[in-house]
């Protein structure tokens, strides 16, 4: 019988945005137990909503009526050393995921920034790092298992279901719930980091070279200034340049959290000091190389709360963009107080993927909890949009269905599989009406 529970305790994703309160929560230990859950809602009309660890922006994950939580759900786990596949619980942390794969001598091929997401609210967003030669993570789903609006469970791979597994890789879980996921690995290796401050004109002159030479490149802007921190990362074959611990906790967590948090309180409190903030912030970052296991570099921690939007892009709209971010910036009636955050993925064939179909460039807008956002974001969206933009679907938009469709060529494709594996709507909620239609 699938756990149960009154909802005593309001729910809140990670940066405090998105609150909600469910009727029932829905705690599944095994698949048969979501099957269960599932024709159960049906058959009464409920709506579940699956909620991972809370970090999206969006209202994704708000349970209007039934919340399901997967952090008990054990569908086993297994490790093809030889063949380099991982089949694990979609509940499970990337976090732990990674933890998993190092004593395997594994490793995900690509991470994005932060690992507290499980695996289904990672790839069911379009989560991604940044690599002209990588796509998001769901790129690397080999195969899943989800149990669909009617209660069937559906393993879903190129070669069987091939429709549903276009869609369901980036699904914004509006096809069903994800139980199982068979990723595909590669051998545990190191990367070099090397951060760095630059000038944004020398940067950007230099990019197209910058993402041929480099594994992974990427770069922050800092509102008010001409500077970015630009950081690359590269496999080498040997750990010989070890970051100190002294020198670790300087800089991601004094600097980049305590100091930063700082800062940021400070620049809420008087505004007016924002951009003196964010030039000392850019000259406070000084260059450093080192070597470290390939999640322990991708991943750093991220303890300063914050609300965000990011758009993909065609590569080739970044001057474009990045120009029209500033005039926005420099006209706001409130500061800014977060930098820019730029990343490069390689096109993907995902339906709903960020990335279909193109290489793309990312742009994340940030603000401080507690400032004023609504504004800026607003006013980026509708310059990103003019552009092509695509939203991530785990922050911050706007977007309606009407809106979107154009975006996607493989749009109507991804309604026809929704109709057919949830008829009668048990995966939605007001924000997934809005955003994929009824």
């Amino acid at each position: 019988m699938v756990g149960t529970a009154p909802s005593t305790v309001p729910w809140s994703n990670w940066a405090g945005n998105q609150r909600g309160t469910a009727t029932t929560i829905l705690r599944p230990a095994c698949t048969a137990e979501v099957a269960e859950a599932v024709r159960a809602a049906r058959a009464a009309g409920n709506r579940i909503r699956v909620a991972g660890s809370g970090h999206s922006f969006t209202a994704i994950a708000l349970a209007d009526d039934q919340r399901m939580e997967l952090a008990a759900l054990d569908t086993g786990v297994r490790v093809d050393a030889e063949r380099r596949l991982v089949t694990v619980p979609a509940g499970m942390t990337l976090r732990a995921l990674n933890e998993l794969l190092a004593r395997h001598g594994l490793a995900l091929p690509n991470l994005g920034d932060i690992d507290a997401q499980t695996i289904a609210g990672a790839i069911s967003t379009g989560t991604h790092g940044t690599g002209g030669g990588y796509g998001c993570l769901s790129t690397f789903v080999e195969a899943l298992t989800l149990v669909t609006g009617t209660g069937e469970v559906l393993r879903c791979s190129a070669e069987e279901n091939p429709d549903v597994f276009a869609a369901a890789r980036v699904s914004l879980g509006a096809l069903g719930v994800l139980v199982e996921v068979t990723l595909r690995c590669e051998d545990a290796f190191v990367l070099h980091a090397h951060e760095r401050p630059a000038p944004l004109d020398t940067v950007l002159a230099e990019l197209p070279e910058l993402i041929e030479a480099h594994d992974h490149v990427e770069f922050y802007w800092f509102p008010y200034t001409a500077r970015v921190q630009v950081k690359t990362n590269d496999r080498v074959p040997t750990h010989d340049r070890p970051l100190s611990r002294l020198r670790g906790w300087l800089d991601d967590e004094f600097l980049a959290n305590t100091v930063f948090a700082g800062a940021c309180r400070l620049g809420r409190a008087v505004p007016a000091l924002a951009p003196g903030i964010s030039a000392v912030s850019a000259r406070a970052l000084t260059e450093r190389r080192y070597t470290g296991r390939s999640d322990q570099v991708f991943c750093t921690p991220r303890r300063v709360r914050f609300v965000e939007m990011e758009y993909g892009l065609p590569r080739a709209a970044l001057g474009e963009a990045l120009d029209a971010l500033r005039r926005i910036v420099d006209g706001l009636p409130f500061k800014v107080l977060f930098p820019v955050e730029v990343r490069f993925t390689a096109a993907d064939d995902i339906w709903l993927s960020h990335g279909y179909g193109r290489d793309s460039v990312y742009l994340a807008v940030h603000q401080y909890v507690g400032m004023p956002y609504e504004p800026y974001f607003t006013a980026f969206e509708r310059v990103a949009a003019e552009l092509g933009g695509r939203p991530h679907w785990g922050k911050l938009h706007g977007r309606d269905a009407a809106s979107l469709a154009p975006a996607y060529p493989r749009w109507s494709d991804f309604l026809a599989v929704r109709d057919r594996l949830d008829p009668d709507r048990v995966f939605t909620n007001p924000h997934l009406t809005r955003t994929l239609g009824d």
